[in-house]
């Protein structure tokens, strides 16, 4: 790399989660990644397994990166659990690392924080992305879970714990005032990819493993898919239409694998949405895909470093 392309200052980020574990070395002055890794985290091994692979990870992306060490400022790490405002993660539902010291491991490597993968990605679109004309938005991630974020001021708001982030898990309680019956509704078991691919297989009798083949089979025509597809998109419109009611955010930003998909679940989530809106003044807000895409967790974990 040229003298002149060298960044101010630069530092890995780490975005961990049920599937893979994707790191990178990035420019901070301009959200550039310059060098990036993948690798499948296999979480069935334990959460030590699983943080000695990222460590891995974080030693090689600084050895390789051939950048000087005087501007290196630290490894962000994202990850798909609940962390509270010091940094230590506090729930174990996919990545078993609620009770492993792990900021405090990858410190020994260089200055570290630890925060939460929907609050990473959002500072990223905060900072270099979709969200950098705006004073405040929603940032909610699609893809293996369903997450949310409200930025202000360009800063992510992680509530009291580090809690702020349970959009469609939690269940939604419901008694049918005529028959009496009650259900409890998780959104993203509706719409998430593997709710999408669970869903349709369950009806079409297919083995389909990943939302994308879902997603293709609704473009064909499928009644099945379409049926699966629309629904999923409602629903998680619904869900972020209440957000917008209740926070009455400037704009709303969508990332995620799924988040950033086209076709019938994106427009079948943007009409949910706004048909949920109660203010005829914020039913047509701005409601945009991330711009940094699938790496907004990767830019944004190494930028929460800035926030240390």
């Amino acid at each position: 790399m040229a003298a002149d392309h060298l960044p101010e200052g630069w530092a890995i980020g780490l975005d961990v989660g049920g599937t893979k574990i994707a790191g990178g070395v990035v420019d901070l002055a301009q959200g550039r990644l310059l060098l990036r890794q993948e690798t499948p985290t296999q979480p069935q091994r334990g959460g030590e397994a699983v943080l000695q692979t990222a460590l891995a990870m974080a030693r090689e992306l600084r050895h390789y990166a051939g950048l000087p060490q005087d501007r290196f400022l630290g490894i962000g790490i994202g990850v798909c659990e609940l962390v509270d405002p010091t940094g230590q993660v506090t729930s174990g539902h996919t990545v078993a690392w609620d009770r492993l010291p792990v900021q405090d491991r990858f410190a020994v490597l260089a200055p570290a924080v630890v925060e939460s993968d929907v609050r990473a990605a959002a500072l990223a679109e905060a900072r270099y992305g979709a969200g950098q004309d705006v004073d405040s938005f929603v940032y909610v991630t699609v893809g293996t879970g369903i997450s949310s974020c409200l930025v202000q001021g360009g800063r992510p708001f992680a509530g009291a714990r580090g809690n702020a982030l349970v959009l469609t898990t939690g269940p939604i309680t419901l008694t049918c005032s005529t028959c009496g019956a009650t259900v409890r509704t998780v959104i993203e078991e509706i719409a998430a990819g593997p709710a999408l691919v669970m869903r349709y297989n369950q009806r079409s009798g297919a083995a389909h493993v990943r939302a994308e083949a879902v997603l293709t089979a609704a473009d064909t025509g499928d009644p099945v898919a379409v049926d699966v597809v629309r629904s999923g998109g409602a629903a998680l419109g619904v869900a972020v239409g209440w957000l917008v009611n209740v926070l009455d955010p400037a704009a709303i930003v969508v990332g995620g694998g799924l988040g950033m998909a086209q076709g019938l679940y994106w427009s079948s989530f943007v009409d949910a949405c706004r048909d949920h809106i109660w203010a005829e003044s914020s039913r047509g807000l701005p409601i945009r895909r991330a711009q940094l895409s699938t790496d907004a967790g990767i830019i944004g974990a190494a930028a929460a470093i800035l926030h240390k």
